[in-house]
């Protein structure tokens, strides 16, 4: 009886997780597009701004090697890190942007300079010295 219960229910569950999946990926690249194209169709601003804080995310993942879930053959790590550079603009508004490591790195809180960007998308910092906006 309970095989029989199992055998009708296996293929809804499959089908359901499946869709779940599949929704999810496409709801993903749906979200990514959309927030590439609003960039794409944003202005291109520069404007006086100044560095207020950084910050970075470093995510740890370790995986079974050779496939095998018990991990009798030893696990591989990965590590991931994001950069992010908080900036204020004249009128006192704050704007956060993720950057590349190499930009991340030569910006320091404090510096002062022209942001360059279109939409959430950063694209340079230019720093003057001895300029407070």
């Amino acid at each position: 009886m309970f095989f029989g219960l199992f055998d009708q229910l296996f293929p809804l569950m499959f089908t359901a997780v499946f869709l779940f999946i599949v929704g999810t990926f496409i709801y993903t690249a749906v979200i990514g597009f959309s927030t590439w194209h609003k960039n794409n169709q944003s202005p291109r601003l520069t404007v006086p701004a100044r560095v207020v804080t950084k910050r970075q995310n470093t995510t740890h993942h370790s995986h079974p090697a050779a496939g095998d879930a018990s991990g009798a053959h030893g696990f591989h790590s990965t590590t991931s890190t994001s950069y992010y550079v908080t900036f204020e603009v004249e009128s006192g508004d704050r704007i956060e942007f993720a950057v590349r490591g190499q930009d991340y790195g030569m910006l320091v809180e404090g510096d002062t300079g022209r942001l360059s960007f279109q939409g959430t998308r950063f694209l340079g910092f230019e720093r003057i010295i001895g300029n407070d906006f």
